[in-house]
């Protein structure tokens, strides 16, 4: 019995050894191996972004451009999308960046004929990577506090819109034997997010559905990198629980940061990643390999959490665990 319990111990002390060691990495210790982005698996590729008229989808795109990439990019703010388009500059852009304006809650028929156009757009190649970055989020509230409407917009764009389009492009990617989906999961969608249950079963029912993906179709040339970010700081707000609070004292990481190790992650074909500051790194770490005491520690700081949501004040804060945060 002591053995065991020397075991637990040590390794636990070990692993927080580690998380302290690479506290500044932003990322988790597969993802932090790899330096750079593979730029050969990028360049000249085509690469369709959701969600691209702002936020994380936004940084996506300039960086993408800039490695060469061929652009498609989708929202529903057309405004939004040629702002974004005429600010790129690479290669292709921005005179052959592709706007695509898409809802994804608009129903099955035009999320087909969405697909149909993407694939017409440049001539001879088809969407080799889909970045599946559009997402749904309310504020924090309740668990018990979120009203029907709001359930049903929560799974419309971040589960079952960003499914649709995923059964629908990938026969195109089979047919050409390769194919990339790029998937802004959430931290939300790996541990207990209070505050956010809806938003965060959202994002593990996209966990759910990529990875069996991958697993179906892996030998027929499908890929999928599924990436997990914790609080990304933004200038408008974006999917991946990436709303900035100004006026807060929340440990945010750059949305340019954020979007840099996403492609590095997409252009090395890591299977999932985990994006985040500390202390949110640390606890994915806990729930994954020490499940008891990763509960343990978000049943601790639940209630603690949503108070200080209400309050406006840091949600991400070791804090939570002794009931004290700052307002705003």
């Amino acid at each position: 019995m002591l053995a065991v319990v020397f075991f637990w111990v040590s390794f636990f002390l070990l692993l927080l050894l580690l998380l302290f060691k690479f506290a500044t990495a932003h990322g988790d210790f597969t993802l932090m191996s790899k330096k750079h982005v593979k730029r050969e698996e990028i360049e000249d590729k085509v690469v369709w972004i959701t969600g691209a008229s702002r936020g994380i989808g936004e940084v996506l795109a300039k960086q993408l451009a800039g490695l060469g990439a061929k652009l498609i990019i989708s929202a529903r703010d057309e405004a939004g999308l040629e702002r974004v388009k005429n600010e790129l500059s690479g290669k292709f852009a921005p005179n052959e960046v592709k706007v695509l304006p898409l809802d994804l809650s608009s129903g099955e028929n035009k999320l087909k004929e969405a697909v149909e156009i993407a694939e017409s757009l440049f001539p001879g190649s088809g969407v080799d990577y889909m970045i599946h970055n559009a997402a749904f989020e309310r504020p924090k509230s309740t668990a018990l506090d979120v009203s029907e409407e709001s359930m049903k917009t929560t799974f419309d764009v971040n589960v079952l819109g960003t499914i649709s389009l995923t059964r629908l492009l990938t026969p195109r990617m089979l047919q050409r034997g390769q194919g990339h989906f790029v998937v802004m999961s959430s931290a939300a969608g790996k541990t207990p997010a209070p505050g956010q249950a809806v938003y965060s079963a959202s994002k593990h029912a996209l966990n759910g559905y990529f990875h069996s993906l991958r697993s179906e179709l892996y030998h027929k040339g499908i890929r999928v990198t599924v990436v997990c970010p914790g609080p990304i700081e933004t200038s408008t707000g974006s999917g991946a629980e990436a709303i900035g609070k100004k006026g807060t004292s929340e440990k945010r990481l750059s949305s340019e940061r954020c979007a840099q190790l996403t492609i590095i992650a997409a252009s090395h074909n890591l299977k999932e990643v985990w994006i985040s500051s500390q202390p949110v790194l640390a606890v994915m770490y806990l729930v994954q390999y020490m499940p008891t005491i990763g509960y343990w520690l978000m049943d601790k700081i639940g209630g603690n959490r949503v108070e200080a949501a209400a309050r406006k004040g840091n949600t991400y804060s070791l804090s939570l665990l002794f009931g004290k945060n700052k307002s705003s």
